[in-house]
């Protein structure tokens, strides 16, 4: 136990002092997230949708994602990523407020879109400012600790929320999370004022920057994470209804669960991403084995007698995330030094959000059209898919990374 508990506080040195306010910030800001969780839950009890609208409004958030994610990184580039980031989280906060209002369908969509797309203004212009504050070498493990703020708060977050819809409601949710969203944006004024952050490493632009939609592996790579987004997103809309429809978990118990990803993220990531760097980890062979896990911990829904293979799927399934996402992220920012950060970053957000897009909706669609069990399954084929165009994208940077080696040696 004195081993890991010196192994797991190690992982976390040499990481800059601005890093460490953008994790508390994230912390505070993700804390309060407990609508996103409960949102299937919430449109289909409280508000009585059907399934099918329950997924299109999935599907709004989806393209309020996308238009939040490209907008952001035009932003980031242009105004710079504080100024981004700050209007994002205090706009987002008065959305929720709002939010809370609105209950016909119609109204509901365009007021998801919209709380989202101001939401997700941030995305891009978090990576940048990680990479600003962080040196090269400590990139991989700054993205994990930023990871594991946005985990803590989420297994905080949906335990929560579930206590909160048992005392008062739903509605409290959107109080909550107004207040988490506006208390980060003041704290992000007190600490991260560009007049007191040091930048660590600063971005020197080459002479003909590459568009990110110029650069074909880099979309390819994309694409792989967007069909990875499909399969993953599935754990904050069908898979909870699953929970309480099919195996009748209670809220509580169903914000339980969901937190115990937070909680296993918060424990282990960081130690994890300590050691797989000094093993020396490909960065895409790391994206291909957490796919792999997140594809199989769905055939532990196929089990309906124990509530035990609940858990050990939700562990199975955080252990592909742990291992995929942090390699991932560090391998698109890595990407990006080819051309402007802020346009690079925001394409990378843009691809999950087509998976919000394109997940929930088609997730939802399957189970009101066949079943629980056929929407596993055709998660899982969206895996191979996704798993095909990762080995492409592995044999092309091997390529990239041999030329690069005999240049060097001449």
């Amino acid at each position: 136990m004195f081993q890991f508990l010196n192994s797991y506080f190690n992982s976390f040195k040499g990481l800059s002092r601005e890093v460490w306010w953008l994790a508390l910030i994230t912390l505070v800001n993700r804390a309060g997230a407990m609508v996103i969780p409960f949102l299937s839950l919430y449109l289909r009890d409280d508000l009585n949708f059907s399934l099918g609208d329950v997924g299109w409004v999935m599907t709004c958030f989806g393209f309020g994602s996308l238009a939040g994610s490209w907008l952001g990184g035009i932003l980031s580039d242009k105004i710079g990523f504080y100024k981004t980031i700050l209007i994002s989280l205090i706009g987002t906060g008065l959305g929720f407020f709002g939010l809370q209002f609105i209950t016909s369908f119609w109204a509901i969509c365009i007021g998801f879109f919209m709380l989202i797309a101001i939401a997700d203004l941030s995305r891009p212009a978090f990576f940048v400012a990680l990479s600003a504050y962080s040196k090269p070498e400590n990139k991989t493990r700054s993205l994990t600790l930023i990871r594991l703020a946005i985990n803590l708060g989420f297994s905080a977050g949906p335990a929560i929320g579930g206590l909160i819809i048992a005392g008062i409601g739903y509605y409290g949710l959107f109080w909550v999370d107004g207040i988490s969203c506006i208390s980060a944006g003041f704290l992000l004024i007190n600490t991260l004022n560009p007049k007191k952050a040091k930048v660590t490493d600063t971005e020197i632009l080459i002479d003909n920057p590459l568009s990110p939609y110029k650069d074909k592996i880099y979309l390819i790579f994309l694409v792989a994470l967007a069909l990875f987004g499909v399969v993953f997103v599935q754990y904050f809309s069908t898979v909870p209804l699953y929970y309480k429809e099919i195996r009748d978990l209670s809220e509580l118990q169903i914000g339980l669960l969901l937190g115990l990803n937070g909680l296993i993220i918060f424990l282990f990531e960081m130690p994890l991403i300590a050691f797989a760097e000094r093993k020396g980890w490909s960065q895409i062979s790391s994206v291909i084995g957490g796919l792999i896990l997140t594809g199989i911990s769905f055939i532990f829904f196929f089990t309906t007698q124990y509530t035990s293979f609940l858990i050990i799927g939700m562990v199975v399934a955080t252990l592909g995330e742990m291992i995929a996402f942090p390699f991932g992220n560090a391998l698109a920012l890595r990407r990006a030094k080819l051309g402007r950060q802020g346009a690079y970053m925001g394409l990378y957000s843009m691809s999950f959000s087509l998976s919000h897009i394109f997940g929930h909706n088609t997730g939802m669609q399957l189970v009101n059209t066949f079943s629980y069990d056929i929407t596993w399954i055709f998660m899982m084929g969206v895996t191979l898919i996704a798993l095909l165009l990762l080995f492409y994208v592995k044999k092309f940077l091997k390529k990239e990374d041999d030329l690069l080696t005999e240049v060097s040696k001449t």
